[in-house]
């Protein structure tokens, strides 16, 4: 390879540097004369090389000697290259051996040498003019490589930069100018931007009557959804957690907030009843209730006037009908598109309309309304989807102020009433012959079972929650029981049954077994003197469900009985079977095996009243004890 760069040195005038591919040994350069009119061979041969080859050199070197030299040194002399490669070529000089039979050092080792002086010559090109630079190098194989390929760019003499380090420089100059200028703009643009001033209010179109006019239709369809309500304001303000099932007009809440008062705790309503679980130590912010009801503590409650708990349940049941309002659909009905919103559902349209029954308030001509949020005039603003579903409600109850009803429509639950309002709804038919052989074999199987605890739980009005515990034996046809009500906590009343007729005693709870008020004792064994009041027959709830157990479930006429539902009692499946009986609505819960577990009352309050039923082994129910016979005056003789 160095051998390659002298010559290539000795060529073009220039010093080259060495390549870098590995060395390869023997080498030898072989000029190529590229000139156009290479100088004819005059010194007929090196003398040199024909002594060389004569004294028994190499073969290469005779080879040479005898062709005169080597051409590439003469063509070289020939266009003015170096005075030494003319020296070579003038004496015939080629590669020396270094001796007879010995290859020469410069075939067998790169030599290194210096660029001769280039000197004028007369011959070939005039004198004083070098060759110019081919800007080709030969490497170590013998191949050409363009110099531009493997030299970095040349600097610039006034600021030793190279023009791609400038141009990397102009590139990231006008980056910075351009992040600079967008910053700039930006900021700008947020200190004097402005939101778009709101869309006017405007009367409904078309479509969007149709929608609000399809709202409480479109609630009954859907059956039911979760709701979270807040009513009033500062210390009167509640709030409602819970479902609203519309088909059944029926209501399941947790009620909260500083304004709860006696209703704090769990809420349930169907129909016209009403049964609370009242809980004092709840924390005032409510959570949606459990799914499954609990199945104690609940009690008929009546809502005291001016509560603001009853005008809004009757809100929410009242936002389902069969059928549309025509009057939110009518031109004039006082209806308003407001505003668009967005709500989890997605986007909706806030309308303005009255609440169904009231009349609509008239705003003053041309008036506009204000944000989405806000209700100057008192009217009810509705926001509803493309498919007429109300996702929210504001509104203004009279004596409870603003009120707010948010409905989550995905949240949609199978609500169970709790045993008070009737329990789970059934679907009522005739009975088979396997339960209607059951139902007329019941007081016989009763009889065998000779007696029963029982448990009773009554809501027979407003005002008025029982509860009671005591025995049954049918045998002797007797029931005893302590009767206690909520509402009078530290008294119980002393209730006997038997053949000859009904008597009471009211005691002191202490007296009577003690006890809670919500789990009362059995009463005191033998019955405790007292003034016992007799009677023949009683027509309250509880006389009549200790009679209808005592009578051992006396069938009713054939045809009068139909069986509610599957339902389940101390573990067991049971039959509901309901039976009218002398204007009296009984039902009967009758397991597998034909024993009866439970038996219920529908009360005037619009509930249910329960005795439970657990067979077991009765002790003697003594009878009361009878007055002592006051001797009658003698008739004087």
């Amino acid at each position: 390879m160095r051998t390659g760069v002298v010559a290539l040195t000795a060529q073009t005038g220039r010093r080259e540097r060495p390549c870098s591919s590995p060395r390869r040994l023997p080498a030898r350069f072989i000029s190529v004369d590229t000139s156009p009119t290479p100088a004819p061979d005059t010194t007929g041969g090196s003398a040199d090389a024909k002594r060389r080859a004569s004294t028994g050199g190499s073969a290469d070197a005779k080879r040479r000697a005898s062709t005169g030299g080597s051409a590439d040194a003469k063509r070289r002399a020939s266009t003015g290259g170096s005075a030494d490669a003319k020296r070579r070529a003038s004496t015939g000089g080629g590669t020396d051996t270094g001796g007879a039979g010995r290859p020469s050092d410069a075939a067998a080792r790169p030599t290194t040498s210096r660029p001769a002086t280039a000197r004028p010559t007369g011959r070939g090109r005039s004198a004083g003019r070098r060759r110019p630079a081919t800007g080709r190098r030969l490497d170590g194989a013998g191949a050409t490589t363009r110099a531009d390929e493997t030299s970095p760019p040349a600097a610039d003499p006034a600021d030793g930069r190279t023009p791609a380090s400038r141009r990397r420089r102009t590139v990231l100059l006008l980056l910075a100018l351009t992040a600079v200028t967008s910053a700039a703009a930006l900021v700008l643009g947020l200190l004097s931007w402005a939101p778009d001033p709101p869309e006017p209010s405007r009367p409904l179109t078309l479509a969007e009557g149709e929608r609000l006019a399809a709202v409480r239709v479109t609630n009954l369809r859907d059956l039911r959804a979760g709701v979270r309500v807040t009513a009033g304001v500062d210390a009167a303000r509640i709030e409602l957690v819970g479902w609203v099932d519309w088909s059944r007009s029926l209501l399941y809440l947790d009620v909260g907030g500083p304004g709860a008062g006696a209703e704090r705790g769990l809420v349930q309503k169907v129909g016209a009843g009403l049964v609370v679980r009242p809980d004092p130590a709840a924390v005032p912010t409510p959570a949606a209730p459990p799914l499954v009801p609990p199945a104690d503590r609940w009690r008929l409650h009546r809502l005291a006037p001016g509560t603001n708990l009853a005008p809004v349940l009757d809100l929410l049941l009242g936002l389902a009908a069969d059928r549309p309002d025509a009057t939110w659909a009518a031109p004039d009905g006082g209806a308003r598109w407001i505003a668009r919103d967005t709500v989890a559902a997605g986007p909706v349209d806030v309308l303005q309309a009255p609440l169904p029954g009231t009349p609509a308030p008239r705003s003053a001509p041309g008036s506009t309304a204000g944000p989405a949020g806000a209700d100057p005039d008192g009217q009810t603003r509705y926001w509803l989807d493309q498919d007429a579903r109300l996702h929210k409600l504001v509104t203004q109850l009279p004596g409870v102020g603003p009120v707010t009803v948010v409905l989550n429509r995905a949240d949609r639950p199978t609500l169970h009433p709790v045993d008070a309002l009737g329990g789970r709804p059934g679907l009522p038919r005739a009975l088979t012959d396997a339960e209607r052989r059951r139902l007329e074999q019941l007081p016989a199987r009763l009889r065998a079972k000779s007696g029963a605890t029982l448990t009773l739980t009554a809501p027979v009005g407003t005002d008025t929650n029982l509860r009671a515990a005591g025995w049954l034996s049918w045998t002797t046809r007797t029931a005893y029981l302590a009767v206690a009500d909520l509402g009078v906590p530290d008294r119980r009343t002393l209730l006997r049954r038997d053949t000859t007729g009904l008597a009471r005693a009211d005691l002191p709870a202490g007296a009577a077994g003690g006890g809670t008020a919500e789990q009362p004792e059995r009463p005191p064994l033998p019955p405790p003197a007292g003034p016992w009041r007799v009677s023949r027959a009683g027509r309250d709830a509880v006389s009549v469900l200790v009679d209808a157990a005592v009578a051992a479930g006396s069938v009713a006429p054939r045809g009068t009985a139909v069986r509610v539902r599957e339902d389940v009692a101390g573990g067991q499946t049971v039959d509901v079977v309901e039976v009218d009986s002398a204007g009296a609505r009984l039902r009967y819960w009758i397991d597998r095996d034909g024993s009866l577990l439970r038996l219920e009352l529908h009360t005037d309050a619009d509930a249910w009243a329960q005795l439970d039923l657990r067979p077991t082994v009765v002790p003697r129910l003594a009878p009361i004890p009878r007055p002592a016979a006051t001797p009658r005056p003698h008739a004087a003789r």
